[in-house]
């Protein structure tokens, strides 16, 4: 299933339930009796997220965080977490990994905030972007620097729905 603008498939859906279960299994081994608090943050991630703690067999929390990034480094809250994350093993999921800008940031918030201990999982790497001094601990794949889409991915608010991880044509951009 291909949509309108979209140049080629970058990542199945098949490789993408399979990686899923593979990083869920991964972290219930890593957070054995842990208990970890899994933020969702907004929007993108969310496909990745409920998938990823649908598979998770391990006791766990979910939050939810909603920020804006400014070009100078400063990140926005439009949703902070319900949750204190003081004592807690912060698992932050995120849709991409890109400039690395928004996730240094948000990693040193929860650190600020006296978490135990603060991990990073991304469905998507894109280190050929990368500004800030940041990896991610999980990686679903390592991609190109490529306009990615799909599965919770937008551009301009629309493609969020495709169950695959596609290019977007130049022209549409």
């Amino acid at each position: 299933m291909k949509n309108a603008g979209i140049e080629k498939i970058l990542v199945s859906q098949e490789q993408i339930e399979k990686r899923i279960k593979e990083l869920a299994t991964q972290l219930d081994k890593d957070y054995a009796g842990k208990k970890p608090l899994c933020i969702c943050i907004l929007k993108g991630s969310f496909l990745f997220f409920s998938d990823l703690v649908k598979k998770m067999n391990i006791p766990l929390f979910i939050d939810f965080i909603s920020v804006s990034s400014h070009a100078n480094g400063r990140v926005k809250y439009l949703k902070d977490l319900e949750t204190n994350v003081k004592g807690k093993h912060v698992l932050l999921v995120e849709d991409i990994l890109d400039s690395g800008n928004t996730l240094y940031a948000l990693k040193k918030d929860m650190e600020s905030r006296d978490a135990e201990s603060v991990k990073v999982v991304t469905l998507l790497d894109k280190k050929a972007r990368r500004d800030a001094p940041i990896f991610s601990d999980y990686v679903g794949f390592t991609v190109e620097d490529e306009f990615a889409v799909g599965y919770g991915l937008d551009y301009a608010g629309e493609y969020r729905n495709l169950p695959y991880i596609g290019c977007l044509g130049h022209t549409k951009l």
